[in-house]
């Protein structure tokens, strides 16, 4: 299983497994950490992040009635702007107020020859889609992304 390694205080991703497509979670010490370690493991299925220069801001807005919604709209925003823009992102800032997320992905146009992406994601599923604290007081962020 692939992950990300960091302090639990600034937040760390990793994958998990599933039977057809590919499970992507984030944790981090807020709810808006987690969301974007988890953004940060939905890049690493497709390439290795640290290839990918923050060059170019994109910006975010969702509304969702509840915190696991918000969460898929994320992803499926930033599957947006992968496919739309072609870009690849490897930094991200995201504020959750209620219901509301406003953030800002940095990233750069995919270079199919630098990036070598393994596989296009095509969108956040509400398989073992879940927002809530773990056993360590972490805020976890995790679903199914369909490959």
């Amino acid at each position: 299983m692939a992950d990300g390694t960091g302090s639990l205080r600034r937040g760390r991703w990793e994958h998990f497994p599933h039977a057809a497509d590919m499970g992507v979670r984030g944790y981090g010490p807020t709810p808006a950490e987690a969301f974007a370690q988890a953004a940060l493991a939905m890049m690493a299925v497709v390439t290795d992040p640290d290839t990918i220069e923050p060059r170019e801001a994109v910006s975010i807005h969702c509304e969702a009635p509840n915190a696991e919604l918000l969460f898929a709209d994320w992803l499926n925003a930033l599957i947006y702007e992968m496919a739309t823009a072609r870009m690849l992102f490897s930094r991200f800032s995201v504020r959750i107020q209620g219901t509301r997320l406003d953030a800002q992905a940095w990233g750069e146009p995919v270079d199919i020859a630098r990036h070598r992406p393994a596989v296009e994601v095509k969108g956040a599923t509400y398989t073992a889609l879940r927002v809530a604290r773990d056993d360590s007081g972490q805020w976890l962020a995790q679903t199914v992304v369909d490959v």
